[in-house]
């Protein structure tokens, strides 16, 4: 894992690249690579990289030039079949000068140009100078486990880099918000697709590449998720058999490394699975980490320990209290780059400080709801839809309309109400009420009460759910869970693999996604619906079959709880303050996004019972960040004490 930056000047400017400029942005990915620095500069070109030392600890330096120095890259991630490719590569000629991952990436381009992107198998996203086409190459991996942001400038400049920060610290975007990224971000919690928060700030798309020359840009995709599900043609046995030995494959390939590797265990199914997989193929203790909360409702740490003990793991686990979370809040929102819209980013960045002191790469189960229908919405909007349509048939417009009115009635504060208006009772049976919109933390209408007239205008008229429901309708052939999974995975997924990866960097930790392998991905996706959401209820069941008796029943069974972090409970109690400080204090009032009303009231209900934590979170982690980046305010990096708790 590395941090990496770089930018590439038109000819026709008639200038050099300033290197004060990179050095400013290379220093600022510290964090993802406190190994060793470098940096190249051809002129009007600048690579720059700081390195983690995974693989090849010596002999990894970055950037790395091809053995006639007519290509350089500066490289970020794994190439797992790196090996492979040696072999293959070697009986062809070609002469290694090291063991280092990084180096089959200038091999595999010299053979294949940019076709080297289908050759890969792994996670990366790297930049590529090519003296003798003069071109700059940058591509990101398949689902984007690894990220890539960019600014092109009107005059051709490009500057790039691991994280928005550098941009920032390079001087090649300024610190502005972008109005059309907020409804997104406050709906889905994180920007989807090119957007981000940043005016003129983009990310390169998962399984693309992006060719610049002499100022001038092109992008192409080059991959693509794999949206074709099967009808069950084979015994169910033969499914899970197939299933599961590429699973453990994949795992496999994640072990290369020349440092101590972990596991993350939250005492869920995937990660669990993980690590017993890991332990087969090690035939070791292994070293896994998890993290809890005093509040029951909060705390898997049970479930953890319970898989450790089963498993002989060297285990380590920390229970965090909401003052530890809320003090670690300033310094994550700097590593964060963009709002950290979900909660759980501040207990996996403390995971990560607490696996960082004995490993420096850890696997984690990041991708496993979205491949195998592991989320329970999954199994709500199927049910949903089906009797909400059949529920459509036999009534009437009218007894539709006064049961929906008498839902509205209900006290907001009611738990009935907050069920039921998420129903086929109270909702339209299609996919944007029941599913898109459902999920959401704002829904449309909610969001457009809360901003004032003057941020809607510069909102303008952004549909935050029309690139989900492209993605959704684009497979056609599919069935309906696959397309919900495969529109997942084109928007979802890619936000959380950056939680992910922001937070693990936080602490110089490589994340590594076992689930997430393409070619387990594309098998995941091409079995049978029933093989992951069995009989509209038991979801992930292949992988539950996969496990069984590898695992104790209790993780095979206990339902998803997904990081769960008791803001609800902090919001209404103790640490009603932040709320106020975040949402309701005068420098958040004098920003101008939101009606001061409205918020108001969004408070009133969640201290009268209404579960309004996730959309006061959003709110807060949005004026963290823009006091961080908008208006330039230190971030606080003290790390709270983390008392440490062997796992018994």
């Amino acid at each position: 894992m590395c941090g990496i930056s770089g930018v590439a000047v038109p000819l026709r400017r008639g200038s050099d690249v300033e290197l004060d400029a990179v050095e400013r942005m290379n220093a600022s990915l510290t964090h993802r690579g406190p190994d060793d620095s470098g940096v190249f500069v051809d002129g009007n070109i600048a690579l720059a990289n700081r390195r983690l030392s995974i693989v090849d600890v010596p002999g990894g330096h970055q950037p790395m030039a091809s053995a006639d120095g007519t290509l350089i890259v500066t490289y970020n991630g794994e190439i797992y079949n790196a090996p492979e490719l040696r072999r293959e590569l070697e009986t062809r000629g070609r002469r290694y000068r090291t063991n280092c991952d990084t180096e089959a990436v200038l091999h595999v381009y010299a053979e294949h140009g940019n076709d080297v992107v289908h050759r890969l198998r792994g996670c990366y996203a790297f930049a590529l100078w090519d003296q003798r086409s003069r071109e700059l190459t940058l591509v990101r991996d398949r689902f984007g486990v690894k990220p890539l942001y960019y600014v092109h400038a009107e005059d051709g400049t490009l500057a790039f880099a691991s994280e928005i920060k550098a941009l920032v610290a390079g001087g090649f975007v300024r610190s502005e918000p972008n109005y059309a990224a907020l409804s997104g971000y406050l709906i889905n919690r994180a920007t989807y697709g090119e957007q981000t928060m940043f005016a003129g700030v983009r990310r390169l798309l998962p399984g693309h590449i992006l060719v610049w020359r002499d100022g001038d840009v092109r992008t192409e995709r080059y991959w693509d998720a794999d949206a074709t599900d099967a009808g069950a043609s084979r015994l169910d046995h033969d499914y899970v058999e197939e299933w599961s030995a590429l699973f453990r494959e994949s795992v496999e390939l994640r072990l290369m490394a020349d440092v101590p590797i972990g596991v993350l265990l939250s005492g869920g199914i995937d990660s669990s699975a993980i690590a017993a997989v890991m332990t087969e193929l090690t035939g070791a203790p292994i070293k896994t980490f998890s993290i809890g909360f005093p509040e029951e409702e909060a705390n898997e740490l049970a479930h953890a320990r319970l898989v450790a003990r089963h498993l002989g793991s060297d285990h380590r686990d920390v229970t965090v209290s909401a003052q530890d979370f809320f003090d670690a809040l300033p310094e994550l929102a700097w590593y964060a780059d963009e709002p950290m819209g979900h909660p759980s980013s501040v207990p996996l960045a403390l995971v990560s400080r607490l696996a960082a002191q004995d490993v420096k790469a850890v696997l984690c189960g990041e991708g496993g709801d979205e491949t195998l229908a592991g989320y329970s919405r999954y199994r709500t909007t199927l049910h949903n839809l089906a009797v909400g349509r059949r529920y459509e048939r036999v009534t009437t417009a009218s007894l539709r309309r006064r049961i929906a009115g008498g839902i509205d009635a209900l006290p907001r504060t009611s738990r009935h109400a907050q069920r039921l208006e998420r129903t086929f009772l109270r909702r339209p049976a299609d996919l944007r009420n029941l599913y898109f919109d459902n999920f959401s933390v704002f829904e449309g209408a909610a969001l457009r009460r809360l901003m004032t007239e003057e941020t809607a205008a510069r909102v303008g008229e952004c549909d935050p759910h029309a690139e989900a429901e492209r993605f959704f309708a684009a497979p056609s052939h599919a069935g309906l869970l696959q397309r919900l999974l495969y529109a997942d995975q084109k928007t979802y997924l890619p936000a959380l693999l950056m939680r992910q990866d922001t937070m693990s960097m936080s602490a110089s930790l490589e994340s590594r996604v076992p689930f997430l392998d393409h070619e387990l991905a594309a098998l995941s996706a091409a079995l049978p619906a029933e093989l992951k959401l069995r009989r509209g209820w038991t979801t992930k069941y292949v992988l539950r079959r996969s496990m069984k008796g590898r695992l104790p029943d209790p993780i095979l069974t206990r339902r998803k709880l997904g990081f769960p972090v008791p803001v609800d409970k902090w919001f209404r109690g103790a640490f009603r303050h932040v709320v106020d400080e975040y949402v309701l204090s005068g420098r958040a009032r004098q920003r101008g996004l939101f009606e001061h009303a409205s918020l108001e009231r969004l408070v009133r209900e969640h201290d009268a019972g209404a579960r309004h934590g996730h959309r006061l979170w959003s709110l807060v982690a949005l004026e963290l960040w823009a006091r961080c980046f908008l208006d330039g305010e230190e971030p606080g990096r003290s790390r709270p004490n983390l008392a440490l708790v062997s796992g018994d």
